[in-house]
């Protein structure tokens, strides 16, 4: 009998294509993951594009709060997305108010 896979730590990334379009995914191994898109897997938006470079990863935890990250991150402005990856403080106040519990209405 195959021992049951214990569930790990999920990460969110970007990866920087040559043309300077980033690009955003989730993954439980980052570093992995980056060598199949460097290998022309995976990703359809990456391939035939590098050189990548890795530009920013973070652990999140389970695969929901990564997805709810990656969207988040898809949606926000290409000006945006670059503060995230170049700036640790702002990185911190974006996942912060990712994980702050929504206001309430009563207030």
């Amino acid at each position: 009998m195959a021992a049951l896979k214990k569930p790990g730590s999920w990460s969110v990334y970007l990866v920087r294509r040559a043309d300077g379009a980033l690009y955003c995914g989730i993954a439980l191994d980052v570093a992995a993951r980056f060598a199949q898109h460097e290998a022309g897997l995976g990703a359809k938006a990456l391939r035939g594009r590098g050189p990548l470079r890795l530009e920013f990863r973070r652990r999140i935890g389970s695969r929901s709060a990564a997805l709810r990250a990656e969207i988040k991150i898809k949606r926000l402005a290409k000006a945006e997305k670059e503060r995230l990856a170049a700036s640790a403080a702002f990185a911190r106040r974006f996942f912060a108010a990712l994980a702050a519990p929504p206001a309430s209405a009563d207030a």
